[in-house]
């Protein structure tokens, strides 16, 4: 009786994963970054938004240091097949508080006399596209690639006038109540210093996602990148974040929240991001 029972709560914790996280909104990570490689599903629109704090962020490029604010992130994704989506992700309003000024190699461009700085922030374009689909023994496959626009400028110290591109192997699997995501590739960064260099960073995420009840879940990550070059250019170097939080999901509407901690000398030392996200039936795939 008792072996009936464990099995009876773990078809329920099977179905309550079922519901919070193999619905097509999964795809969509919030307040993660580690791309799950499941979409959302054709004729759907995901938007999502949110704040972002971080304490101490660094910018190697113009020597700035201070706390960021930024104010609204912003995607859009649309499911353009049942097995392939297209991204936009970006944000409206960066500020900077500024704490600290160092030497640094586009640092005479900047045109920031005071003790802030704002611009707009970059915009990432990508497609994601589904492999293989998940099956009780073996994980679901995917694969990502995105280019980075530079939106930020130069003049404002918080930019790079560059263009980077990146491509990823998506891997995901459900195991009972938890979600589990990985991600690995590269990332084709050009130098902000020089129009003819750039540098192939390795980058990696590992994610999880705990359901806790049908609209709960906890989620944690490790998302970064690891410089190829033992002098890694300006802007290009390895760095990486530590993040944790929660997930609730109500209908269509998911809220969430994380703090986060940086890994590496240019990474901010702590901060918070908070936002949601909402997924809606809005056009028919031919």
């Amino acid at each position: 009786m008792h072996i009936r029972r464990l099995n009876a709560v773990a078809a329920t914790l099977a179905a309550a994963l079922l519901l919070t996280v193999a619905q097509p909104a999964v795809a969509q990570q919030r307040p993660l970054v580690t791309q799950d490689p499941e979409t959302i599903g054709a004729g759907r629109i995901l938007i999502q938004g949110g704040v972002d704090f971080a304490h101490d962020q660094v910018y190697p490029l113009s020597g700035l240091k201070g706390d960021l604010w930024r104010i609204p992130t912003i995607g859009f994704i649309f499911g353009i097949s049942s097995i392939a989506e297209l991204q936009i992700e970006g944000g409206l309003y960066d500020y900077l508080s500024i704490s600290e000024r160092h030497p640094a190699p586009l640092a005479s461009l900047m045109t920031v006399t005071g003790d802030s700085t704002h611009d707009f922030e970059d915009i990432f374009i990508g497609t994601k596209i589904r492999l293989i689909a998940e099956s009780e023994s073996s994980p679901s496959v995917g694969f990502r690639f995105s280019t980075r626009l530079p939106n930020a400028s130069n003049e404002s110290g918080l930019g790079t006038d560059s263009f980077d591109f990146y491509a990823s192997l998506l891997v995901g699997k459900t195991i009972q109540s938890v979600r589990i995501v990985g991600n690995v590739g590269v990332g084709i960064l050009a130098d902000p210093t020089s129009g003819n260099r750039q540098n192939d960073d390795l980058t990696y995420g590992a994610s999880l996602a705990r359901a806790i009840t049908q609209q709960v879940e906890f989620v944690g990550e490790v998302n970064g990148r690891l410089s190829t070059r033992s002098d890694a250019f300006p802007g290009t170097e390895s760095s990486g974040l530590i993040k944790a939080g929660g997930r609730y999901t109500k209908g269509p509407l998911r809220l969430d929240g994380a703090v986060f901690f940086g890994m590496t000398s240019v990474d901010p030392t702590i901060g918070f991001t908070a936002g949601f996200t909402y997924i809606f039936d809005a056009f028919k795939v031919p």
